[in-house]
This record gives structure tokens, sequence and C-alpha cells, in this order.
């Protein structure tokens, strides 16, 4: 199953909670790093990166340890400020900045960028993949390059490599979701992404878009039955404080990708864009093996919070959806060539 525990590559070095807590301590000494290098810098380069996603979870954590990196190794001659928890405005907002050039860089879901660039959420076709082995293969391969691709042709620049943003599980505050009949009629917040949102339309549900920030929320008064998220998001954003039921779909992976204005990324001297791609990828692997490791205890921690768990069989889910047309629909919008791509890695979807 997904959210649990696999084998990671050797390529990939083991890290958890002791690293999450690193990352932490470098994110609150930064600032203080920051100004301290740049006083000595000469030629100085600050570029902004938003992020809606809390302090709490790993990918901000990573970001900002690489940006302390960075920084350290640029000799204060390249401070990259991570704004985190939406500080900067929603994913919408700072996407259409990012695009001006008022803010350099975005770090979102492919589903947010797919709302500019269609191809660059493919990888966000429901039940595409079961394991992460299949995922990275793709997503450090053809797929990966395809979505690339994608992102360049509207003048984003996808800097570093992509990070995890895992298996989506839905919850719910009143019921387990066992069958797709369980999902007819429900309220359930997604991101601002059709991709999201046709996954529950193709099921018969009421998908609503709520902002992360506004989610607990809206959760709370009711305004949406439940929600689907990956397991450390569900965390981060204290979601189990408001929803007693998570079943484990795992109906859709997702990743975040850091995506910069061009004009602003090429402005940099080559030096330093080759510094910052690589210590991002860096931070990028490590905060991969770090989601994993966090999503394969984050159940037990759930259920201590009083959170309820269920396993879901996805292939009634599956077979839904093909019978509902969502597949056909989506293999018309993405054409043979990105469908080829994608079930290179996934095998046959319709």
């Amino acid at each position: 199953m997904p959210t649990r525990l696999t084998e990671l590559r050797t390529s990939q070095p083991i890290v958890g909670r002791r690293d999450l807590l690193k990352w932490a301590a470098v994110a609150t000494a930064s600032p203080f790093a920051a100004s301290a290098a740049l006083a000595q810098g000469a030629s100085k380069f600050n570029l902004k990166i938003a992020i809606s996603l809390p302090d709490s979870h790993p990918t901000p954590m990573a970001l900002k340890a690489a940006c302390a990196e960075i920084l350290k190794e640029s000799g204060g001659r390249l401070n990259m400020e991570v704004y985190s928890n939406g500080q900067l405005g929603s994913d919408t907002d700072t996407l259409s900045q990012v695009r001006s050039g008022a803010i350099d860089f975005l770090c979102t879901a492919g589903t947010i960028f797919g709302n500019l660039a269609p191809a660059s959420a493919i990888n966000s076709i429901a039940f595409a993949f079961t394991d992460y082995d299949t995922v990275w293969k793709a997503m450090d391969g053809d797929l990966g390059g395809y979505i690339r691709a994608a992102l360049e042709k509207v003048n984003l620049v996808p800097v570093g490599k992509f990070f995890d943003h895992g298996f989506r599980q839905v919850t719910h505050s009143s019921k387990p979701i066992t069958v797709p009949k369980d999902i007819a009629g429900m309220k359930i917040r997604v991101p601002a992404s059709p991709f999201n949102a046709s996954v529950f339309k193709a099921l018969e549900a009421s998908p609503a878009t709520v902002p992360i920030g506004e989610l607990y929320t809206a959760l709370q008064t009711k305004v949406v039955d439940g929600q689907e998220n990956a397991l450390p998001t569900i965390d981060a954003t204290k979601i189990y404080e408001v929803q007693k039921y998570c079943s484990t779909t795992s109906h859709l992976w997702e990743y975040f990708a850091l995506v910069g204005n061009k004009r602003n990324w090429n402005a940099l001297p080559e030096d330093l864009r080759a510094l910052a791609t690589r210590v991002l990828e860096s931070h990028a692997v490590k905060q991969r093996a770090a989601h994993e490791v966090l999503n394969a205890t984050l159940e037990t921690k759930l259920k201590g919070a009083g959170m309820q768990f269920n396993r879901v069989d996805p292939k009634p889910f599956r077979e839904a959806l093909q019978k509902a047309g969502y597949y056909t629909e989506w293999q018309k919008k993405y054409g043979a060539e990105g469908w080829a791509v994608l079930e290179k890695y996934t095998g046959k979807l319709s």
C-alpha cells in the first residue's frame, strides 16, 4: 500500500524525525545567519520563495535548510528567503506574481501549475501510481521531463528535483469511505484545480475549493464534510482535530515543485544558479525520504489523536471512474503523446 514505508533506494539517504528537527533548527536560525552573511557579500541577490504549507511540514523545512546552505556556500551572495504558511498569498495569487516577476519562486503542487500548463499535472490522474518505486522512476525519468517541458513553455523554470507531496487520502467528519457510493453527495474540499475536482465529480461528490489556510475552519464549521490530503499535510494542518475518519484511498499522488520566474532566475550569475540547483536537488532527495518515513509513522500518531483509519480497495473506485468516462476524457485532453509517457510507467489506464 502506498502509504506504508517502502524500501528506500540506496541513492536516497535515510532521514526521519531527527532530520526534521535539524531542518527546524536551521529554519529558525536562518534569518540571523542571512543578516550576518549578507553583510560580508559584494554582489548580493535576494530572492523570495512562496509556499502555502506551514513550517512544520517537511517541504518548507527542506527549503529553509537548502536556502541556509546556499547562503553559506555562496559567501552571502545569494539569499533565498522562504515565506511559508501562505504569507505572500494563496497558491493561485502567488503563481500570478511569479509569472509577473513580483515574486521569484513558488513551491506548490503540480495540480496548481496545471491550471496554467495542463500537462504539468498529468501525474495527478487518479489511481495511476501504486507505489513510490514507480513514482520516482517516472518523475526522475521521462514523465518528469515531460512536466518540466510543459512548465518551461509558459516561461516558468523548475529548479531542482521534485518534492514528494504524498498519496492523498480522504477524511470525513461522520463516516468512513469504503466504496464509491460513500463519496456520492459528499461535500469535499479540493485545491483550486480541475484535476482533483474531476475525480470527485466523476464519483458524484460535490467538490469545493477552499484555500489550505482556511481548511481547518471550513471543516470545523461544516462548510465541507471532508477533504483529501496526504498524511503529513493532515498532521501539519491539524485536520485530525476536526475530522474523525481517514480512509486510505491513495487516490492521487502529487508532487511539489520549486518553480521560478525565468527572467529573475536567468539574471543570476551562472555559478549561483548551479550552486542553488545542486543544493536544492540534494534537499529534495532528503525531503522525499523524510516525507516517506514520516508518512509511515503518522497513522499511529493520528490514531492517538482520535482519528479512525480504514483500508480501501482501489479497484471499485477505478472501475467507477472508467465507467464514468474519467480516463477517456483525460486521455483526449492530454493527447496520445502525453498519455503514452504516463502509461510507460503506470501501465494501461484506459
